[in-house]
């Protein structure tokens, strides 16, 4: 496919999703906004992606939103191309709808797991649209920063749920608080990356997560997975957990993945796994994030 600011690939299983703006540190933009969603409703539309991963070109990952407007960048109410890009994400309660939020909503939706490697600083939306990623991988020499309130403004990307449930309460609001670059070994501690590996790494380690997943597992039971560990983070009891497992436990267990799984682990086997997310899919599994009735 064909992106003017990031680019994709896929390869042996694997979607590689590159913020491709390394002259200005991938910094975010409405173009950039528009094309990952777009690039990971490619990646759930193919059978062949078993797993999705994100990362930045040259020495950073993303330096957050594009700030070329200057002091009009976050006013959606100027009269110049800028505001009008807002609008065009669509609107909630009469206003423009948080473009950071639209990709992570998006990277939410996803049935393939998502791999974050941050290659550099991750600023901003560049830290907060990733939140909804499955897995959080950082180079030694990445920089994170949650800066919204030395900008005058608010952590967006639908951040504010999704931040205190990834690191707990207290370290969010240390690190929105406070609005400061930390490194990331503080990331790591504070559970916002759960590996930090040496810079000429990162890929490998990723795409080695990755393989794992592509090589033995099967597609439905891993989208079914994460769509129930991410929705059920806000269930009001385990007895909704309960319910959608034994549903899902029963609908699965008769299906071809599992005999198959069993069957090759039996007869010592790499698994061959027949059913595919696009087309099996059960549809008793609830639809996560649910939308606003309006």
């Amino acid at each position: 496919m064909s992106y003017a600011q990031i680019a994709y690939e896929v390869s042996e299983g694997i979607a590689t999703i590159t913020l491709n703006r390394p002259d200005k540190l991938n910094a975010f933009t409405h173009v950039m906004r528009d094309e990952l969603i777009d690039a990971f409703g490619a990646a759930d539309a193919d059978d062949e992606v078993r797993a999705v991963i994100v990362t930045g070109a040259g020495r950073g990952f993303c330096a957050g939103a594009d700030l070329s407007a200057g002091a009009d960048t976050f006013n959606a109410s100027a009269n110049d191309e800028r505001a009008e890009s807002r609008w065009s994400a669509g609107q909630i309660d009469g206003v423009p709808r948080d473009g950071g939020g639209t990709v992570a909503l998006r990277i939410a939706e996803s049935r393939k797991p998502v791999i974050a490697a941050f290659n550099g600083p991750a600023v901003g939306v560049g830290v907060t649209m990733m939140l909804p990623a499955d897995i959080r991988l950082a180079a030694e020499s990445a920089r994170f920063g949650l800066v919204f309130a030395r900008r005058g403004i608010l952590p967006e990307a639908a951040s504010t749920w999704f931040l205190p449930r990834v690191v707990g309460i207290s370290q969010a609001m240390e690190w929105v608080a406070t609005g400061r670059v930390f490194d990331a070994q503080e990331a790591l501690s504070g559970r916002l990356v759960s590996h930090v590996v040496p810079d000429d790494d990162l890929l490998p380690a990723a795409r080695g997560i990755a393989r794992e997943i592509a090589d033995n597992t099967s597609g439905i039971s891993v989208a079914v997975s994460r769509q129930l560990l991410w929705g059920m983070l806000s269930a009001d009891s385990p007895w909704e957990a309960h319910r959608l497992d034994s549903k899902a436990i029963n609908h699965l267990g008769a299906a071809p993945d599992a005999a198959e799984g069993v069957s090759a682990f039996l007869a010592k086997r790499p698994a061959e796994f027949p059913m595919k997310v696009s087309t099996d899919y059960p549809d008793f599994i609830p639809p996560w994030p649910p939308r606003p009735e309006r």
